[in-house]
């Protein structure tokens, strides 16, 4: 089948342009509560984009992010999507240290605080989803944990997230609301560190997100407990300032939001925002 011929050089630049202010558009007029755009809005049907986008994301957004990225990259031919996951703090601190991303997706709006406030964001932050912890103990549950307090067992051993990242945050809140003194064997610096540990048999339980506890399968079991709902983490994600492919990046972001991302997201455990 013989290819179309490109446009002109001049063109593409003018579609690039309307496509990354019809995002500055979007943000601007939008907020935290905004819906995600309809199946119709699907970033499939939009325009021509090229290149690679390079997304910095919260480590507990691996396995869903991944999919999306391949999808996007289906759907947008000669388009390939790189990752940074990693703790958001250190994400944060990455960018406005000057490495080059085109999207910023935290797991907390003070992570992503940390961006807004040197300016390195080209749209407004929205919450696209929202996370909210679990016990992950080792298979069959051997200790018994059932809720909070079994943290508290002698000889458990407990890993939590460090309290400058999103994870360790809600846990660190939600223990010193309940009055639940634990005292981990270790602090990790993402949660998937922290899951690791009790899926190597370090660890006998962590507090981890329920989305974390889903994608590591039959390697942990999980455990609710209703103090969880005292902090549930909002993902607020954003196109940053200076990225390197911006108008991919919006049509990436876009997907993210529309109702494919939406279901991908939700059938890993996200709740929506």
């Amino acid at each position: 089948m013989t290819r179309p011929a490109p446009r002109p050089r001049r063109r593409l630049l003018q579609v690039t342009g309307v496509g990354v202010a019809a995002l500055l558009t979007l943000s601007a007029c939008s907020s935290d509560s905004d819906p995600a755009p309809s199946a119709k809005s699907s970033p499939s049907s939009s325009g021509q984009v090229s290149g690679t986008v390079t997304v910095f994301a919260a480590a507990s957004l691996k396995e869903t992010f991944t999919a999306l990225g391949e999808q996007f990259e289906k759907a947008h031919p000669g388009t390939k999507v790189t990752f940074n996951f990693a703790g958001s703090d250190s994400l944060a601190a990455s960018i406005t240290g000057g490495a080059p991303a085109d999207v910023f997706a935290a797991a907390s709006a003070k992570t992503m605080a940390i961006v807004t406030a040197e300016k390195d964001n080209a749209t407004a932050p929205v919450t696209f989803v929202r996370n909210q912890l679990e016990i992950a103990t080792l298979p069959g549950n051997p200790d018994k944990v059932t809720g909070l307090k079994d943290l508290t067992k002698s000889g458990l051993k407990v890993v939590l997230c460090d309290k400058t990242v999103p994870c360790g945050a809600a846990a660190d809140k939600i223990l010193t609301a309940t009055g639940v003194k634990v005292t981990p064997v270790s602090y990790e610096q993402d949660v998937k560190s922290a899951l690791t540990k009790v899926e190597l048999k370090e660890a006998d339980a962590a507090l981890v997100y329920r989305t974390d506890v889903h994608a590591a399968g039959t390697k942990v079991q999980g455990v609710d407990f209703p103090e969880s709902s005292q902090a549930v983490n909002d993902y607020p994600i954003a196109l940053l300032k200076n990225a390197p492919n911006a108008a991919a990046a919006a049509e990436f972001i876009a997907l993210v939001r529309s109702a494919e991302g939406q279901k991908i997201l939700t059938e890993a455990g996200f709740l929506q925002p």
